[in-house]
C-alpha cells in the first residue's frame, strides 16, 4: 500500500473508534446550554429500577434508570426549583437516527407524576442490543410507544416561550 492508502485507512478507524465512543455516552443539555456528557459506565453504576410494559413487539421487561435520577446527575433541578416559568420547560429527546419526541419536563418530577419514565440500559435481562441502545427512553402509562425513543444520544431541556 502507498503512504495514503495508510492515511486514510488510519483516519477510518479513528472515526470508528470515536463514534463507538460516543455511542456509549448521553449528552444532557440544561435550559442555559450547558451539556453534561454521562457515560455507559456512570448510567450503569446509578440505581435501576425495572418496568414491565408492552412494546411494539409485545410484553417487555425493562431496566434503567429513572429519567429524573439521569437528569440530576446532569444537574438539572426538579422538585420545589418547578414552578413559574420552569413549568413552561420540556425535554427534548433525541435518537441517533434523527428522531425526536417531547416531554414535558414535569413529567419526569417525582413530584408530579404518577409514572416513572426510565432510560433503560437492559431489555428482558440483556444489554440493548444495537438496533435499541445503549440507552432507551421507555415511557409505561402511554397508550401507543411512539415516544419509547431508541437509540437515545441527547436529552435536552427547552424553555417553551
Amino acid at each position: 500500500m502507498t503512504r495514503p492508502h495508510y492515511l486514510l485507512d488510519a483516519l477510518c478507524c479513528s472515526l470508528l473508534l470515536v463514534s463507538g465512543l460516543s455511542a456509549q455516552t448521553l449528552q444532557v443539555v440544561n435550559a442555559d446550554g450547558h451539556a453534561t456528557t454521562l457515560s455507559a459506565a456512570q448510567i450503569a453504576n446509578a440505581p435501576h429500577v425495572a418496568v414491565d410494559a408492552h412494546d411494539h413487539a409485545g410484553a417487555a421487561h425493562f431496566e434503567g434508570v429513572p429519567l429524573s435520577a439521569v437528569l440530576s446527575l446532569a444537574g438539572v433541578q426538579l422538585g420545589d426549583t418547578m414552578r413559574g416559568p420552569r413549568m413552561a420547560e420540556a425535554l427534548l429527546v433525541e435518537a441517533a437516527d434523527g428522531y425526536k419526541v417531547v416531554f414535558a419536563l414535569a413529567e419526569a418530577d417525582p413530584a408530579f407524576a404518577t409514572r416513572e419514565i426510565i432510560v433503560a440500559d437492559k431489555h428482558d435481562g440483556k444489554p440493548l442490543d444495537a438496533k435499541e441502545g445503549p440507552f432507551r427512553i421507555v415511557a409505561p402509562g402511554d397508550a401507543r410507544p411512539a415516544r419509547w425513543v431508541r437509540q437515545v444520544t441527547t436529552l435536552r431541556v427547552i424553555a417553551v416561550k
